[in-house]
């Protein structure tokens, strides 16, 4: 019953946004294979995480970027219903973390946004940088920018931040959605791939700390 409770909550295919997909025959497709595979067969999230050998660590980074967008999209989506302008008029994690949105173009500057309205303004930033070829190269033998794991610090900090809110907001949603073990997993496959590479900076991990 669980795994059919599951099915029918990410079924509802409430995602933010499509799906971005890999290119069947690229590098980039085979890698998100291999990685699919070893998430599957159950081994440690721990050493899912590492590089393979003989891999590019831009190309795997690029490959798990892409693929915690679009779960942590859908986790959200399925419980955007309960995140609303009333319920969270302020982006945030408990009393103690307030997020505000900066891009480099509408908000310059730090600005206070409530959780739907960041959410909504992070996946199309994320998706405007994952479609970019100029950040995140497909074709084989154009090389990634100088500055792409920054990036992708970037992207992931801020997708933490999701994870975030929804623990701290909306645990309750998630439990009665029989979502907890699906979040759970994902939250600990996330975190473990951060750590591996440090990619966020550990302050930014303190909401959750006590997780």
């Amino acid at each position: 019953t669980m795994a059919l409770c599951l099915k029918q909550v990410f079924n509802k295919d409430k995602t933010f946004r499509p799906r971005k997909k890999f290119e069947p025959g690229t590098q980039r497709f085979e890698l998100y294979k291999k990685a699919q595979a070893s998430l599957k067969s159950g081994l440690d999230l721990k050493a899912v995480v590492q590089l393979p050998p003989g891999e590019s660590i831009n190309d795997w980074i690029a490959v798990h970027v892409v693929d915690f967008f679009n779960r942590i999209n859908l986790i959200y989506g399925t419980m955007s219903e309960y995140c609303t302008e009333r319920s969270c008029p302020i982006m945030s994690g408990g009393l103690k973390y307030e997020y505000r949105w900066q891009d480099d173009s509408k908000y310059k500057k730090p600005t206070k946004l409530s959780a739907p309205q960041y959410m909504c303004m992070l996946m199309d930033w994320i998706e405007m940088l994952i479609n970019n070829e100029d950040v995140f190269p497909t074709r084989i033998g154009v090389p990634f920018p100088k500055q792409f794991q920054q990036v992708c610090t970037k992207i992931l900090t801020r997708l933490f931040r999701v994870f975030v809110h929804v623990y701290i907001h909306h645990f309750d949603s998630i439990i009665n959605m029989g979502a907890e073990a699906h979040v759970n997993t994902c939250y600990k496959h996330f975190y473990y791939f951060i750590r591996e590479f440090s990619l966020i900076d550990h302050r930014e991990l303190e909401p959750l700390v006590r997780m």
